[in-house]
């Protein structure tokens, strides 16, 4: 049977074989085995692209693992102001003519990250002191090459030479060391206008295993930066996972700086003036008796309530179930009059 017959097709072969090893009685039933385009037509993956969303239960398994996080707005602006201020402070770093671009901004989950690092590289661990919580930077080979030789003198014009299977120097440690912290010092820059947070240096890796900051199941956002010294250059990944920026995930929600969720300062002020003009019950609570459920239930027309407040006893005040003021009960002319004598402060309130 070829493999372009249709699953229809192959069903009924197959149930015509199945009958005749029925007839058979106790003849085995014969085995076929299917061959790679059989399997890949029932598994799903023959299918065209563009095919919409066509697709096998197998391939929606697979692609579960693909999850769309939320977006968060003002962190694609902090990473903006992140690449301004390194192009500046790279200038300053390497003496030379430095181009900083974000490739692109993509939220994925940490271990596929983890496994898709392209070795060799360094990777460098770094805290958010405020956040109490971690972040991971990785440099690559090209970018690491070019920095030595940018810093230790190279000639413009001339590629970095770059000797692979072999461990990263003192030398090559330390220079790259000192790439990391002008990234972390331009990065803690560029949250500034958010919130003051700052980022410190805790160590250098090679080997992607021992710069687990997180579940490899946990989602993380990965800003890929890419950085141009003329003929040289390379790249440097930024991972930030979201329980990192939890503590300050509502405001990188907002969609420009200073959002305050509609607020208006005119509406507010016209909403003040209004407030003061609004009409409220205040409750004048002459007294107040515990009593069973019964001698309630008994109460006819005309039963007697009798109240133990007295001319000049002590009555609050209450709008609801606040209560406002305490006053004086009185008389003037033929009604209860009650004159407030304090104002009685909630919980939580200071003196006025």
């Amino acid at each position: 049977m070829s493999g372009s017959q249709s699953e229809e097709e192959m069903a009924a072969a197959w149930g015509a074989e199945a009958e005749a090893g029925e007839g058979d009685g106790d003849a085995a039933v014969p085995q076929r085995v299917l061959n790679q385009a059989e399997i890949d037509s029932l598994m799903g993956f023959d299918a065209e692209p563009g095919d919409g969303d066509n697709r096998s239960g197998m391939q929606r398994i697979i692609s579960s693992g693909l999850v769309s996080y939320e977006r968060l707005p003002m962190l694609e602006i902090v990473f903006d102001r992140l690449v301004r201020i390194m192009s500046t402070s790279l200038r300053n770093f390497t003496s030379d003519n430095v181009e900083v671009g974000i490739d692109n901004i993509l939220s994925l989950r940490f271990g596929d990250y983890l496994n898709s690092i392209p070795l060799p590289a360094m990777l460098a661990v770094f805290k958010a002191e405020e956040w109490d919580n971690y972040g991971l930077m990785v440099v690559d080979s090209a970018m690491i090459y070019s920095i030595v030789d940018v810093l230790l003198g190279g000639r413009r014009g001339t590629a970095a030479m770059r000797i692979e299977g072999r461990p990263y120097t003192t030398i090559e440690r330390t220079l790259v060391e000192r790439l990391i912290q002008v990234v972390l010092s331009d990065l803690s820059l560029s949250f500034d206008p958010l919130c003051p947070v700052t980022f410190r240096f805790e160590r250098l890796e090679v080997n992607p295993r021992f710069a687990t900051i997180s579940r490899l199941s946990n989602a993380a956002v990965l800003a890929r930066m890419r950085v141009d010294m003329e003929d040289r250059g390379g790249r440097v990944d930024l991972l930030l996972p979201y329980a990192t920026l939890e503590p300050v995930r509502e405001l990188l929600l907002q969609q420009f700086m200073g959002e305050k969720f509609g607020r208006d300062s005119i509406w507010e002020t016209h909403l003040a003036e209004e407030l003061w003009n609004t009409d409220i019950d205040l409750d004048v609570v002459l007294d107040e008796q515990p009593m069973r459920l019964s001698d309630v239930m008994a109460f006819q027309p005309g039963s007697r309530i009798v109240l133990n407040t007295t001319i000049g006893g002590t009555v609050q005040l209450r709008c609801g179930p606040v209560t406002l003021f305490e006053g004086q009960v009185g008389r003037r002319k033929n009604r209860l009059a009650v004159r407030i004598e304090r104002e009685v402060l909630r919980p939580g309130a200071g003196e006025r």
